[in-house]
């Protein structure tokens, strides 16, 4: 695949105005593995390959903007969190990172659990053959509908995050006849270091049911009186994108003194207990996450020093890895269309895609990793902001990276890392087309979500 080449200037690797970088790569051609899927490779020719192709081809046949997605690598990563905790723990995969009818089966097939958090997730899990007994139901605001589907079906749990939400499902699971198991989740005022939008366990949002002034105990009272609901422990999400297994140490040391208190003043030992997820991931290089061996060690010996101490039998455990099974199996492929120099600032490369399929810069100041894939280069780096094609300012995709001084319109940029929070964040800002989702599997590649059209849209707006 031929590119013509940017004219040479000045690169500006010594400006870095948002401080994330403190110099170009020593080789712009390198591909990290903690970033990238466990198949990418670059080929003979410097075009990087997924699965064995290559994504010169595989933008032939699917276009770009698209999410490739390594099929082996997603289900290597569930084997792997599955082995960690062992027979004894539950893995559930957070489906909002990622769901789809492909993504359920593989699941079901890997062994591991899966959480919702809509109807809509509900109904991807149901239709694509989840057992509903390994199906949890997440969300503060649950309708009455939703929880009456997921009583139907008999999902394994659902998750109280209100007083009211206490009554309500006790309420529908009387009324259909079943005993309903629940789970309470705490709010255990842990301030965990990562972005306060993605931050769950301090006292003001809201998620759950604070620790503080009783709220819990009281909330594990009531449901205790309910002949519609069976209580079988308590759940604790501290929030995302988390490096310090600090923030688990003390949220499990609050979840283990209030099942202290509710056997001391109940008689009773609740058999389980959910830390949640939130496990990060490496965006860049600089981001060094644990693995799930590590993870699992760190959070069995937590859980079983503190019910030790407090002479509690050790309750089963249960984690919600979602992002940390997806989000590194995928990147986001895209052309690009314009390279604009703002001399003595920065490049603006612009791409073909941008916030409406991946918000998370935008919202969040994410971080990420960029490459050019269609063909290595000797360039010189130069100091690039990847940008994309909305009519906003913030649309920013890749706010500080060096690509080689010779990327030009027509080559094929890539972003690690986006198989979490991206497709399913995805929007029709500017009334794109959702890009497709596109698995990539010893040398085929298939769609799990197609392309959306324009007859997609319009079929939506009824005038």
């Amino acid at each position: 695949m031929s590119r013509s080449a940017h004219p040479a200037g000045p690169r500006h690797a010594d400006v870095l105005p948002e401080g994330h970088y403190s110099g170009p790569p020593a080789d712009l051609n390198s591909l990290d593995p903690r970033v990238w899927s466990r198949t990418v490779r670059r080929n003979a020719d410097g075009v990087v390959t997924v699965g064995g192709l290559d994504v010169a081809a595989l933008a032939e046949e699917f276009g770009t903007p698209a999410y490739f997605l390594d099929e082996d690598d997603f289900r290597a990563r569930c084997r792997a969190w599955k082995d960690a905790f062992g027979p004894d723990a539950d893995v559930f995969y957070a489906g909002k990172a990622f769901l789809s009818r492909a993504i359920v089966r593989w699941l079901h097939e890997e062994g591991l659990h899966l959480d919702v958090c809509s109807g809509g997730e509900l109904a991807t899990a149901l239709g694509a053959g989840m057992p509903a007994e390994r199906i949890a139901l997440h969300g503060n605001n649950k309708s009455t509908e939703e929880i009456t589907r997921a009583v139907e079906a008999g999902v394994g749990r659902i998750v109280l995050d209100s007083f009211q939400e206490i009554v309500r499902v006790a309420h529908i699971a009387e009324r259909l006849g079943k005993r309903q198991r629940v789970q309470i989740r705490v709010t255990v005022g842990v301030e965990a270091h990562t972005h306060e939008f993605i931050a769950t366990a301090h006292e003001d949002q809201k998620f759950g049911i604070a620790l503080a002034d009783g709220q819990a105990a009281e909330a594990v009272r009531r449901a205790l009186k309910l002949d519609g609901l069976e209580l079988i422990g308590i759940h604790s999400h501290i929030g995302s994108q988390i490096f310090d297994m600090a923030g688990f140490e003390v949220s499990a040391r609050r979840v283990v003194q209030l099942l202290t208190e509710v056997r001391d003043e109940h008689g009773i030992e609740l058999p389980e207990i959910d830390l949640g997820g939130g496990l990060g991931i490496a965006y860049t290089s600089d981001d060094d996450p644990r693995e799930p061996h590590e993870i699992a060690r760190a959070l069995g010996d937590i859980v079983a020093r503190e019910c030790a101490a407090a002479g509690l039998g050790v309750p089963r455990l249960s984690v919600e890895p979602g992002r940390a099974i997806v989000g590194p199996t995928a990147f986001t492929l895209y052309e690009v269309g314009t390279v604009k120099e703002l001399e003595g600032l920065r490049t603006y490369v612009s791409v073909d895609g941008g916030m409406s399929d991946n918000i998370r810069t935008a919202l969040y100041d994410a971080e990420y990793s960029v490459a050019l894939v269609s063909r290595t280069s000797d360039a010189e780096p130069m100091l690039s902001r990847v940008v994309g094609k909305h009519c906003e300012s913030g649309d920013i995709v890749v706010r500080d990276a060096f690509l080689p001084a010779d990327v030009a319109p027509g080559d094929l940029l890539a972003v690690p890392a986006t198989g979490a929070y991206c497709r399913s964040m995805a929007s029709n800002y500017n009334h794109a087309l959702r890009p497709p989702v596109v698995a990539v599997r010893n040398g085929e590649a298939r769609v799990i979500v197609r392309r959306e059209t324009e007859e997609d849209l319009l079929r939506l707006d009824v005038g």
